[in-house]
């Protein structure tokens, strides 16, 4: 079978191929595949298209002959024995030659037939050579916690769900996070995970601490468990009912030390992640991973390929502990300074405090390659007096390299034409299911059933981070409403307590579900018409995202993920349409929250249509991981473009 070696085109000008040209006027090419002439081709090249076209046999098996000496002035080569199959020449304006073009001759028809299928064969191999093509990486999330083995809010959503993602588009990922037992039902998470017999001794605390390594592969991921007997305790990840856990720092400097030795040491899958590794360091608990990676391992030549990305989810938990415990870490003394830190005088608790500490968030800050937050809005305001917490002026001079990345929610858990946890399926096509949740939902709490009483619901921590005391201030005056509240969560004993007499002071308006239960969640979502989150300040809010997926209009403090993520409403836009999801109010005062909760109310009330038009452009919006992973990568491929943080 005849066949023609098709070329790249360069920018230099000589050309290398069984056609002579003359070299002044041609251009070199590089080979990049040979296109047989059984069938039509047709390639687009990254510069120029070039057009491979099926002539009919020659006697010279459609071959092309040499130009002939003289004609550099032609723009058509053809072959002297039958013009079969001729070569087009494209020149510029100035009539330098920039490509070549295979023409059929005066006889050849096109069969469309042809090109319709080879157009399709080509947007495949447009499509795998992406695929082939795409920058790959070996990325360890480092964190304390991991849905579905431990969660306490939107950092286990994150690493349970954005590691998957990522994996799904052919990066190597490891999962690295604490074995937690604490004897309850929690514990099945890991009933499928296996010891890896990879056991390690770390130097940090006066001594040896002695770990173990278990592993889960899942949906793609490499799920690694740090054990050792700390994290077998009942409680959540970082405390009981007493508070806090005392030896935290403990706990999470274990953590860190094995993250760092487990690219090195798991022959996962028969081969280790190895020193080229991206570790996404998660919150002040895998803070210290960033500082390891520039004091203990780059110095000797180890991970000098890797890179470091802290992600804060909440900069308000820095990992603050007295100066005397900096000799724990397992770092130099002469790194003391990069996690150095000292409190204002107002801060310090009696007149001889130093106010000398170490940061361990600090440190990752200082140390690591990129900065990610988990909203565009939040990567501005942590560099705030008001929303920085005293490390606002070392985020605004590494701006240069903060990032904010709005999370995604899991889509198939999050889905009301699919939930298994509400008793009406639905979607922004047919909202007929909708209004069914709603009475389901107020037959289930108790209240009286009418369809046309606005349902606000509230779901979080009851504590002041979410704005709890204003929704406190606030309900007397709601209650004179016709209105149904329903409130879930736990926290502040308190505000729990207010809630279990609000409900016996408002029988027929007010319930409070005090605790968390993930079934009943999924249903105050589906069955509430409004979703109110008057947080102080939210790095990116997962609650409000569910709602619209849901319908459920939000009226949230216009601050952080809650401002990027909620369009205020606005009636008069889009030709009287309207645009906009909901209702971001500001300044957060109790005021300012009715006003808002109100104008929600009458509209809907009173313009249903409008309403309806607010719930579909909620149901349409797009937040998936996969959006948020695209991003991520872009990331990614920044941090690699500068080197490494080296002292």
């Amino acid at each position: 079978m005849a066949s023609i070696q098709l070329t790249r085109i360069l920018w230099s000008c000589k050309l290398s191929t069984n056609i002579a040209l003359s070299s002044r006027k041609c251009c070199s090419f590089r080979r990049t595949r040979q296109l047989d002439f059984g069938t039509l081709l047709k390639t687009n090249f990254q510069n120029r298209k070039l057009t491979a076209i099926r002539a009919e046999k020659s006697g010279n098996e459609g071959s092309i002959s040499s130009a002939v000496e003289g004609e550099e002035n032609s723009d058509v080569i053809s072959s002297p024995e039958k013009p079969g199959l001729m070569l087009g020449i494209d020149r510029d304006d100035s009539g330098s030659v920039i490509g070549l073009n295979l023409i059929p001759g005066d006889n050849e028809a096109i069969d469309t037939e042809v090109v319709s299928t080879v157009t399709k064969v080509k947007d495949e191999e447009i499509k795998r050579e992406k695929i082939e093509t795409r920058v790959t990486y070996n990325i360890v999330f480092v964190t304390a916690e991991a849905a579905p083995f431990s969660k306490t809010g939107g950092l286990g959503d994150v690493c349970g769900s954005l590691p998957i993602e990522l994996a799904s588009r052919g990066h190597r990922v490891m999962v690295v996070s604490p074995r937690y037992l604490n004897g309850t039902s929690a514990d099945e998470n890991f009933a499928r995970v296996f010891d890896a017999n990879r056991r390690i001794k770390l130097q940090c605390f006066g001594g040896e601490q002695e770990i173990a390594f278990f592993h889960e592969y899942r949906e793609g991921v490499d799920w690694v468990f740090v054990d050792h007997p700390s994290y077998h305790r009942p409680g959540n990840p970082y405390g009981d009912s007493h508070g806090a856990f005392g030896d935290n720092q403990f706990r999470y400097t274990l953590l860190c030390h094995a993250a760092c030795e487990a690219p090195l040491v798991l022959p996962l899958g028969g081969y280790t992640y190895g020193e080229k590794c991206l570790f996404l360091v998660n919150d002040w608990h895998a803070g210290l991973v960033s500082v390891l990676l520039a004091a203990k391992y780059r110095p000797f030549g180890v991970y000098k390929d890797a890179r470091s990305i802290l992600v804060i989810h909440n900069l308000a938990h820095q990992g603050v502990e007295p100066a005397a415990t900096f000799k724990n870490l397992g770092l130099p003394s002469n790194w003391y300074g990069a996690l150095e830190w000292v409190f204002p005088t107002w801060a310090r608790t009696h007149a001889l405090d130093t106010g000398e500490a170490v940061n361990i968030l600090k440190g990752a800050i200082v140390t690591s390659d990129r900065i990610l937050t988990v909203s565009k809005g939040y990567a501005w305001e942590i560099t705030t007096v008001e929303g920085g917490y005293g490390l606002n002026q070392l985020l605004s001079s590494r701006r240069s390299v903060l990032t904010g990345i709005t999370n995604g929610i899991h889509v198939a858990e999050w889905d009301p034409s699919s939930d298994e946890h509400i008793a009406f399926h639905y979607s922004a096509a047919s909202l007929s299911g909708k209004v069914q949740c709603k009475t389901a939902l107020q037959q289930e709490l108790g209240f009286p059933i009418k369809p046309d009483c606005p349902l606000i619901g509230f779901i979080g921590r009851l504590d002041y981070q979410k704005g709890i005391d204003l929704i406190h201030w606030a309900i007397p005056e709601l209650m004179e409403d016709d209105v149904q509240f329903v409130m879930l969560g736990s926290g502040d004993p308190l505000y729990e307590d207010w809630m279990r007499s609000a409900e016996n002071t408002y029988r027929d308006k007010f319930r409070g579900w005090v605790g968390f239960n993930v079934p009943i969640s999924h249903r105050i979502t589906a069955g509430c018409d409004i979703l109110l989150m008057p947080s102080r300040f939210e790095p990116c809010g997962l609650n409000q995202l569910y709602a619209m997926r849901y319908g459920t209009v939000p009226v949230v403090h216009a601050t952080g993920g809650l401002r990027d993520t909620v369009e205020n409403f606005n009636p008069y836009a889009g030709e009287g349409r309207g645009e906009g999801t909901g209702w971001a109010f500001s300044p957060l005062t109790k005021d300012c929250m009715l006003n808002a909760l109100k104008t929600a109310i009458r509209t809907y009330r009173d313009h249903k249509s409008t309403w309806e038009g607010l719930m579909r452009r909620c149901m349409q919006k797009d937040f998936t991981w996969e959006n948020a992973a695209i991003q991520y990568e872009q990331v990614f491929e920044w941090a690699f473009i500068d080197p490494p943080y080296i002292v």
